[in-house]
């Protein structure tokens, strides 16, 4: 089931993730509150994780609903944090609290400098992560490839999508 939510939310963010930016801001919060409690409270069953989860994910989205100030640079401090421990973590590697750090830091500027491009690339990055941990895949090569591959879907599409909205005046 957790699986399926995952891709879920992964497509979500591939397609819309700068169209809501509450949603971008409160899956972000969700996968931060997710680490978190795998981080403090370690091996826990899946309910008490989700729901740590979803307290940051409900958080994030406030945020992203009523400071949207705020939310741009914690939304992209967590977005750069979390892509840089699933990278990591992706390419076989142990990241710690520096790459954590490191990629927090160059999201929330990259989000706060330029945040439209920033927002599209950053979403698309973390909703093709999701989409290859709810595939399970443990090999090296596959997902990053096919990470590459839906990165790309993803920035065309809201590219697009942005491109239309600058058009139509909205």
């Amino acid at each position: 089931m957790e699986n399926v939510s995952l891709a879920v939310l992964g497509a979500m963010m591939l397609v819309l993730g700068r169209k809501l930016f509450w949603l971008f801001v409160g899956v972000i919060g969700f996968a931060a509150g997710l680490q978190a409690s795998q981080f403090y409270f370690g091996f826990q069953p899946y309910w008490i994780l989700w729901t740590m989860g979803l307290i940051g994910g409900i958080i994030g989205a406030l945020l992203a609903l009523f400071f949207q100030h705020v939310a741009i640079v914690v939304g992209g401090f967590a977005a750069g944090a979390t892509l840089a421990l699933h990278l990591t973590a992706m390419l076989g590697q142990n990241g710690g609290f520096l790459i954590a750090l490191i990629g927090g830091v160059v999201g929330a500027v990259a989000l706060y400098l330029l945040f439209d491009w920033a927002l599209i690339i950053l979403s698309s990055l973390i909703g093709g992560t999701f989409i290859i941990q709810a595939l399970g895949w443990r090999s090296v090569y596959a997902p990053v490839l096919f990470l590459v591959i839906l990165v790309a879907v993803g920035v065309m599409i809201q590219t697009r999508l942005l491109m239309t909205s600058r058009k139509g005046g909205g």
